[in-house]
């Protein structure tokens, strides 16, 4: 359903909405506890959520999420992910919730290895990786061109080699292996989300089921709406995207795909980077892989069932190894240490408390340092001669708001207070672009407290916008303004001296 709306509201015209393995982590445990229809509900809700936000035009509180952050959830989800697939690869029963879950599965289960999930596992691992480094070329010679396809259906190629495998061995009663198993035929009926959720003996009213959902109204559809903008702002290729556009359509999506049973749907990095590959120019190519789908759902349901699980495994593994950035460590190191700190916050919180949680420590982090380098910005403070004549130079290196109008007047006072009261002050203002009306109570304080000890200043070069500010919290404040002529000549004057 996905694909045909966003062919309707969406803008990139390589992105593929559709279920990920992001949201199926998301809703996993919700699922668990209260059964499938609760997955329907998310769907809506997050739809109504995610078109709320676009209606609103909330697009730009996406911009308030760090690439350090972003890159910190998408490996920990990549981690979680491969993790929870590894008991699948080596043929152990169980089902784990999170990173810790799924590792102490393994462990204390490894007795139970089955070898030919293991090695069927392993060898369809090993051809994925073989198949992905082919040296094909869309656009080269026609061996080129059959390598280039070869590598991009890879992941198809694997899976029907393994049905294959499968469908033989178990037609002669040889079940070496899991399978996937029998699967619903046909397409879901159109009909409304259940608002009431039965699971076993319990009902759950509306209320109920929201509450039992708690922080996952709002955690899902914001990592839907980032992970599907992060998806079409890789493929944008220099084309403006319309943040608030994506919004509303991928809401739609989720409220009409919660009408034929879905699960909470985002844009899909590997599907796109498919479509993106293949060469599409238009959402159509969505509308091909929407129904390819739904052809597939209603005729070859029954062959899934031989699906091998340890290959669904390996396709899983491998998708989520390519997805780990270990680069992403590198490049922040070398370009900006610190933001190597809201990275490993949302990577170890996400790893240990779950993924929505992970994401709100590492926002925490990052507007904890947003705000330190509001309150302690870049200040130049020199002694310095200006046109002959000595002066204390005190230079922000940006706008100034009130967390750091203590800091200023403070920094400023203690240098004043080491040096004699014949040097004047110049606070020049050319990097300050705007202040609040705090930083312009401390600036009126500033001259008060020099003026107790005889010492001239002036706010030298100031911006408009600033300058206006300034005046208008204390219009005697315009006497102390300046940006012309001889700073000895202006100190020499009347108008600096109190």
């Amino acid at each position: 359903m996905g694909c045909f709306v966003y062919l309707v509201f969406g803008s990139s015209k390589d992105v593929t909405v559709g279920p990920t393995a992001i949201m199926a982590l998301m809703v996993q445990k919700y699922v668990t506890s209260l059964g499938e229809d609760i997955a329907v509900l998310v769907c809506f809700l997050s739809g109504v959520v995610i078109t709320v936000m676009g209606v609103l035009h909330l697009g730009f509180l996406v911009d308030f999420i760090s690439m350090p952050v972003i890159c910190g959830f998408s490996n920990a989800a990549a981690i979680i992910i491969a993790t929870s697939q590894l008991g699948t690869l080596l043929g152990i029963k169980g089902r784990s919730d999170s990173f810790i879950d799924a590792i102490s599965n393994v462990v204390n289960h490894i007795k139970e290895t089955q070898l030919w999930d293991t090695v069927l596992g392993v060898c369809s691992m090993v051809v994925l990786v073989l198949l992905k480094k082919l040296p094909g070329k869309k656009l080269g010679t026609p061996f080129e061109k059959l390598m280039w396809l070869i590598s991009l259906a890879r992941n198809a190629i694997v899976v029907i080699v393994g049905i294959l495998i499968a469908s033989v061995l178990f037609s002669h009663d040889i079940k070496p292996f899991q399978i996937t198993g029998n699967i619903t035929e046909g397409l879901p009926p159109f009909s409304p989300p259940p608002f009431t959720i039965v699971n076993g003996n319990r009902t759950y009213t509306f209320a109920e089921a929201v509450g039992e959902l708690g922080s996952g109204i709002l955690s899902i559809p914001l990592i839907a709406i980032l992970e599907s903008i992060a998806i079409a702002k890789a493929f944008a290729k220099g084309k403006t995207l319309d943040a608030n556009q994506e919004m509303l359509a991928l809401g739609l999506c989720n409220i009409c795909g919660s009408f034929v049973r879905s699960m909470p749907v985002t844009g899909s990095f590997t599907r796109t980077a498919v479509n993106n590959a293949s060469g599409v120019k238009t959402p159509m190519g969505g509308v091909i892989t929407g129904s390819l789908v739904l052809l597939a759902c209603g005729l070859l349901t029954s062959t899934f069932k031989f699906i091998p699980k340890a290959t669904l495994a390996a396709v899983i593994i491998i998708a989520m190894f390519y997805m780990f950035e270990t680069h992403i460590f590198l490049v922040l190191w070398r370009t900006k240490k610190i933001d190597l700190v809201p990275l490993i916050v949302t990577l170890l919180c996400c790893l240990a408390v779950g993924l929505e949680y992970g994401m709100i420590a590492g926002i925490a982090v990052n507007l904890i340092l947003l705000l330190y380098f509001a309150a302690r910005p870049g200040l130049l403070i020199e002694e310095r001669i200006v046109d002959g004549l000595t002066v204390l130079f005190v230079s922000p290196k940006q706008s100034l708001s009130f967390p750091a109008a203590e800091y200023l007047r403070e920094r400023v006072m203690s240098w004043c207070d080491k040096r004699p009261a014949s040097l004047p002050v110049v606070v020049e203002g050319r990097h300050v672009l705007r202040i609040d009306a705090t930083v312009a109570k401390n600036l009126a304080l500033l001259l008060s407290d020099l003026a107790t000890r005889d010492q001239k200043i002036i706010f030298w070069n100031w911006c408009e916008d600033a300058r206006r500010t300034l005046i208008s919290y204390d219009p005697s404040l315009a006497n102390y303004c300046k940006s012309s002529g001889s700073i000895a000549q202006i100190f020499a004057g009347e108008t600096v001296i109190r």
